[in-house]
């Protein structure tokens, strides 16, 4: 064993120790496998399933190796759990076996922080104009003000008193209108800057998958330098990546960036921008009354549609004038204005660029629009390539989540994020770069007994589903099978339509029996819901997509996840079906490139929701009789944990019987 390795090993006993755990094999592999990446420089993917301890094995040989990290998550649970639980609990034990002191730090972007040059401008912007006008806003706004001037608060949403998103949009303000620390008056006070100061020299670095996103793609430095990057939940990477650059022009925010240049600087040219801002909010009104039951309108638009096209360009045309005046300006020096100033140039600037990528759309971008909250979005077909150009050339990236393969194989997920498999080459690999083609894949499996502790039920009697939500056999099923479990069930729907369905059937077949029905609502907070459903043992939770991932809930509150159908993409999601259709047109199968991982890795994730721990016992059920009846489901099978399987309804609500009869007693 090298020195290396056995300093690894003496570290992780020391990290498990101090949280009361005992080691695990799969820890111990994962951990010695990430020395190994970042000593070589080389990248790495692995698969660990629930329970393998996942981030103290890439956080210890990390610390160990002394090389500043940053560990980018995708929900906020996880970066919470790292700094909130995590590292505060090993950090004084590391510090012990490698003699010195260890540093981490979250960061967010700046619209997580309340700003206070506008918290505290005299002069309101439409932002704040809204808090007038509801009279309730304004205790919330009095009650986040009195809070940041709190000493010693970190001005972070997350830690801020809950309020209306309205009054925390009108304290806070986007990256690209931020003015600067430099420049603003309250930048030595500022809570994004000092959160990033302290982020800047810390060992361990925690941001989000987003965050990361735009830096790699604009290849603009948003965060801290670091030696190596960690993909944690790195399934999620490339659809972070895709939502955070994707586009969006809605007439709101049009109308919101025309209001703020009429205020701050009024003339010809702002009021150019206001009359194309109505122009434009009327024709996106137009069409969006146009399409409204039209359902081929609403899926992937090839062109912008002709009746938006010159409202676009007016409204591009008077953005860029007045961006080019606006910069012009260099004769303020009051810092109040030069703040608002540069907020009218964030909001300016973002329209001109928004605007001008829409009317310059080619092949590589997909275009819809979206008629609930009339938006026209824009987004890159694929961004592997410029993940490989940008992140993966730089420094080693470790990806590992407990969902990275795809009927037992790595190749779907390292495609997606830019790593260079198979027969691909990558010529364009300069002197110094790491080649995204040097990746080590690892799967590490998991502590946990699956076979034993869990049952797959797949009923092949079902009908197979169709467009109308669940049938009455699959709600029928359901039904049955949480009467069995006596409550105690996530329910998980792939459209809301299957939510509302459900949540109407079991209130009728449910009612005389003691079980509280907790249904997701549109907009709902995950935490709370997934709280409540924790804390009433006998109760079940009906949710879509959102809790489909991330949701942990061990014990005897959650006995049976049932799982209404294949969580195939559907054909109207813009994105999906353009990346689908261009695999086919290159000769290769959309369906098997693109809809059936996307599927596969989702049902390992909603399967994942079950066994939480060494004691957790119960069933997951897969309503959707194709899973067993096409050749397809053995993908997706091999995909999941290996639950012992049966299509015996009978045996199942037997088994869910006597967990819960054990549970009462």
């Amino acid at each position: 064993m090298s020195d290396l390795s056995a300093k690894v090993r003496q570290a992780l006993e020391a990290a498990v120790a101090a949280i009361g755990g005992a080691p695990r094999e799969g820890q111990i592999e994962m951990a010695e496998a990430v020395a190994n990446a970042l000593t070589d420089r080389h990248h790495l993917m692995v698969q660990a399933g629930t329970g393998t301890g996942k981030s103290l094995a890439y956080l210890v040989p990390a610390l160990v190796h002394g090389r500043k990290v940053l560990v980018a998550t995708a929900t906020l649970a996880l970066q919470r759990q790292l700094v909130e639980r995590d590292l505060p609990a090993v950090v004084p034990a590391l510090e012990k076996v490698l003699g010195r002191e260890i540093t981490y730090g979250i960061y967010k972007g700046v619209g997580n922080y309340i700003c206070l040059q506008k918290m505290n401008s005299e002069e309101s912007d439409p932002d704040g104009e809204v808090l007038l006008e509801v009279s309730y806003l304004g205790k919330d706004a009095k009650r986040l003000h009195a809070w940041a001037k709190t000493p010693g608060v970190s001005g972070d949403r997350d830690d801020a008193p809950e309020v209306d998103r309205r009054v925390w949009a009108a304290n806070s303000l986007s990256g690209r209108e931020c003015v600067g620390a430099d420049v603003c008056a309250y930048g030595s006070q500022c809570f994004a800057a000092k959160a990033k100061a302290k982020a800047q020299s810390a060992d361990v670095v925690v941001t989000n998958h987003t965050l990361l996103a735009i830096e790699i793609v604009d290849s603009h430095p948003i965060l801290p330098e670091r030696d190596a990057v960690i993909l944690d939940e790195a399934h999620e990477f490339m659809d972070r990546t895709t939502q955070a650059v994707t586009e969006e022009l809605t007439s709101a925010r049009v109308i919101r960036a025309a209001a703020m240049a009429r205020k701050h600087m009024p003339g010809k040219l702002a009021d150019a921008l206001t009359k194309a801002a109505d122009n434009f909010h009327d024709a996106m009104a137009d069409y969006g009354d146009q399409i409204r039951g039209d359902l081929s309108s609403q899926g992937r638009l090839l062109e912008i549609p002709s009746s938006l096209e010159a409202p676009i360009r007016k409204v591009k045309d008077a953005a860029q004038a007045l961006v080019s005046i606006i910069g012009a300006d260099d004769e303020i020096i009051d810092s109040d204005a030069i703040a608002e100033r540069a907020r009218v140039k964030g909001a300016v600037s973002e329209i001109n660029t928004t605007a001008g990528k829409l009317l310059k759309m080619g092949d590589s971008h997909v275009l819809w629009y979206e008629p609930t909250f009339s938006t026209l979005h824009l987004a890159p077909l694929s961004v592997s390539s410029v993940l490989r150009a940008n992140l993966l050339t730089k420094t080693p990236v470790i990806a590992t989540s407990a969902t990275l393969t795809v009927g037992k194989g790595f190749d779907a997920m390292a495609k997606s994020i830019g790593f260079v498999v198979g027969d691909e080459t990558d010529s364009e690999i300069e002197p110094g770069d790491i080649d995204p083609a040097n990746v080590s894949m690892l799967d590490v499996g998991s502590p946990f007994d699956f076979a034993n502790q869990g049952v797959l039920y797949m009923p092949k009697h079902l009908p197979e589903p169709g467009r109308d939500g669940p049938s009455q056999e699959v709600l029928t099923e359901l039904g049955e099978l949480i009467d069995a479990a006596g409550g105690r069930t996530l329910a998980l729907f792939s459209s809301w339509r299957g939510v509302e369905a459900a949540d109407a059937h079991l209130r009728d077949v449910l009612k005389e029996l003691p079980i509280t029905i907790i249904t997701q609502k549109r907009g709902d907070a995950v935490g709370p819901l997934v709280e409540r459903f924790a804390k009433d043992e006998t109760s079940i939770l009906l949710g879509t997509m959102s809790l489909w991932q991330g949701v942990d809930v061990p014990g005897s509150s959650c006995i049976l996840v049932a799982i209404d159908r294949i969580p195939f993409p559907r054909p109207d999601e813009p994105v999906m079906a353009a990346r689908a259709s261009l695999a086919d047109s290159a000769g290769g199968s959309g369906f098997m490139q693109v809809s059936l991982p996307r599927a596969a890795l989702l049902l390992a994730q909603g399967t994942g929701r079950l066994i939480r721990s060494v004691d957790d016992r119960g069933v997951v059920a897969i309503l959707d009789s194709r899973i067993v009846t096409k050749r397809y489901g053995s993908v997706l099978l091999n995909s999941m944990p290996p639950l012992w399987r049966t299509s015996d309804g009978a045996v199942v609500r037997d088994s869910l019987r006597r967990l819960n009869k054990g549970m009462e007693d």
